[in-house]
């Protein structure tokens, strides 16, 4: 018995019955041989972690655009907050960690830069609109490459999951409905901190009633609303939370997108933000060759402003103003 099959069968006598068991997994598109050390959830983590995408991630805005201080969020960060919480909540439950992680850690790689208002100016201007659920999917079915050919060939769980992160539909495995819940539980609590650092909000301004339910700190906060989920979940087929704190949660949520994610002084950059991204996204329509070698490298058969959204949508904050600033801005003699 190798170390994978060791793995596997530690899944199936010490994992809960709800748990997504490795040698359960509905597979790849493709394919593949086993490893002898890791399992299928196990190899689709490594896979995502080494992945350009993954790395872009340290350079894209969470809620701040391009933040100057050392400690606001990025997506790369929000993501290890994200893997963190769900794998705790994993654990707790008795479901299977692997996948758990390999979901939270490919959930955000279609983010656009500038964060959400960057999803949105490529929404507006993009023929068939945008969603950075549905191309985080795409990054890793078709964008990555690896050993010469396209995508990741990703297991089923986790193609679900990474979709499924957001939107209407939940995933269909109990550890992709923690990475749901656990997304919303890292961005609401990690964004109040950046608040007020930003000096955007002060904690006084935050509503008694979420204080007294969750508690007076971030670590208290979250650690509220993990162990609501893991006490509400616990042998239960589905993941959730109790009524009442999901509803306040959702009351929270709705106060920051109030105070903060639509703050005038906190979003004062994303109106020239957008324009670079619309502004750009025009230019490489209107210029095709621009782009030919991206074109023609991975997305033979596309039609072309789908390689322009894929293009832009990949950047980095720092990348695409570099490049407006390349196209657009005049160069001076030295």
């Amino acid at each position: 018995m190798n170390l994978r099959e060791k793995a596997e069968a530690y899944e199936v006598t010490h994992l809960s019955p709800y748990a997504c068991l490795s040698t359960e997994s509905k597979g790849r598109k493709i394919e593949e041989g086993e490893c002898d050390v890791r399992t299928v959830f196990q190899r689709d983590r490594d896979r995502i972690t080494h992945s350009k995408a993954f790395r872009r991630l340290m350079h894209k805005t969470q809620v701040f655009l391009s933040p100057e201080g050392d400690h606001y969020r990025t997506r790369l960060t929000h993501t290890l907050e994200v893997s963190q919480i769900s794998r705790t909540i994993a654990r707790a439950l008795s479901l299977n960690e692997d996948l758990t992680e390999a979901i939270a850690l490919g959930h955000d790689l279609g983010h656009t830069p500038f964060g959400h208002c960057g999803e949105v100016a490529l929404n507006d201007i993009h023929p068939h609109g945008f969603r950075h659920n549905v191309q985080s999917l795409r990054v890793v079915d078709i964008i990555e490459t690896r050993n010469g050919r396209n995508g990741l060939n990703l297991t089923d769980e986790v193609r679900d999951g990474i979709l499924n992160h957001s939107g209407p539909n939940e995933p269909y495995t109990l550890e992709g409905q923690i990475v749901r819940l656990a997304d919303r539980i890292a961005y609401i609590n990690h964004d109040i901190d950046d608040a007020i650092r930003a000096g955007v909000m002060d904690f006084e301004q935050i509503p008694k009633p979420f204080i007294e339910a969750f508690g007076e700190t971030s670590s208290k906060r979250i650690n509220t609303m993990i162990m609501n989920v893991i006490e509400n979940s616990q042998d239960q087929d589905r993941i959730q939370m109790s009524p009442d704190v999901y509803d306040l949660m959702l009351r929270l949520r709705n106060f920051m997108f109030d105070n903060v994610y639509l703050n005038e002084v906190a979003k004062g950059e994303e109106k020239k933000a957008k324009i670079i991204i619309k502004t750009l996204y025009q230019y490489f329509i209107d210029h095709p060759d621009y782009l030919k070698e991206e074109y023609d490298r991975y997305n033979e058969g596309d039609e072309f402003a789908v390689c322009v959204k894929d293009y832009i949508a990949g950047m980095s904050d720092r990348y695409i103003i570099n490049k407006y600033s390349e196209i657009f801005i005049p160069k001076f003699w030295r």
